[in-house]
């Protein structure tokens, strides 16, 4: 497997537990666990988009 291969498959799992996280906070009733949920899945998501950019080449990891 390639590194691009391999990254690709991190992102693809981050994004898939973003979806996860997100459909948790749905359905719990307290709000801060929502809020908990809901913040960890944008971190997640944000760190996928960083990585695909990485693994695509449009941005230099070292700026």
């Amino acid at each position: 497997m390639s590194t691009a291969d391999e990254a690709r498959g991190r992102v693809r799992q981050m994004r898939d537990k973003a979806q996860e996280l997100d459909r948790a906070a749905e359905s719990v009733d307290d709000q801060h666990e929502q809020q908990r949920l809901r913040d960890k899945a944008r971190r997640l998501r944000d760190q996928s988009d960083q990585e695909a950019a990485m693994a695509s080449g449009d941005i230099d990891p070292i700026i």
